[in-house]
């Protein structure tokens, strides 16, 4: 799965690798978590100059996606993921899946190696970043939710898929990657059936993301400071006292 990640590029810099016309300023954030609004890249409906591929617009979302035929947000799961290998016919994304596929710019993203219980290891929490640095996009899926009085609300969800061998010493899930040569493609939600992008939808190879192990500041949701990121010594880590990211004090768009 993916439960945190970071996007500390320059809007400048997001801006060029997803070929966006314009982008306003954001300010860096080093711990996103669930219900938090989330930059997405879309296609839009205009064609870009000179091209005759749509433009792209960025927007922020509510991270936990949201179908269009729930009745009341609060008693329907918290979706902040969706496996690429069941959500062409899962009844929750397959309308994203055929019509609103878009792009989730980040810096890397956060996981915890949870040993078996009986084990009496701590958790372990690593950040994943591209191993050549950089800005990598996450495939996901947006729903805009309706509520009876007429608010909107758009959200999204992040796709994941099997762990590459290097992930899977950490986790058996992570986010799927889409490659730039691939954004058009990812984004064309009208000449593009889910069937047509299912090869888009793997892990990304063995050495493409590097693992730092960092210490249990990731797992409050208010420590937003760059210095989660700091590197720790596993040998020498203290016991967690955090098994799990929890759940509250987290923005809510709702």
């Amino acid at each position: 799965m993916c439960g945190r990640f970071a996007l500390t590029a320059t809007p400048e810099e997001v801006a060029e690798l997803l070929g966006l016309l314009e982008t306003e300023g954001f300010p860096a954030r080093f711990n996103i978590a669930p219900t938090q609004p989330i930059l997405v890249v879309i296609a839009g409906d205009r064609q870009q100059p000179g091209s005759n591929l749509p433009e792209r617009r960025a927007l922020l979302v509510r991270w936990g996606f949201t179908p269009s035929w729930v009745k009341d947000p609060r008693d329907f799961p918290l979706l902040i993921n969706a496996r690429a290998e069941t959500a062409i016919g899962k009844a929750s994304f397959k309308a994203a899946m055929r019509h609103r596929r878009i792009l989730i710019p980040a810096s890397g993203f956060y996981e915890w190696h949870r040993p078996p219980k009986e084990s009496g290891e701590p958790s372990q929490a690593y950040w994943i970043r591209p191993k050549n640095g950089g800005i990598v996009a996450f495939a996901g899926l947006m729903e805009t939710w309706s509520s009876a009085d007429g608010s909107e609300v758009d959200t999204g969800a992040i796709l994941t898929t099997r762990a590459n061998a290097r992930i899977a010493e950490i986790h058996e899930r992570m986010p799927v990657v889409i490659k730039p040569e691939d954004f058009a493609r990812w984004l064309d939600c009208k000449t593009q059936e889910p069937r047509d992008v299912v090869d888009l939808m793997a892990p990304p190879g063995d050495d493409y993301f590097e693992a730092v192990a960092i210490s249990d500041k990731v797992n409050r949701v208010a420590n937003t400071g760059a210095d989660i990121q700091i590197p720790v010594n596993v040998a020498t880590r203290p016991a967690s006292k955090l098994k799990e990211p929890p759940a509250d004090r987290q923005l809510s768009l709702f």
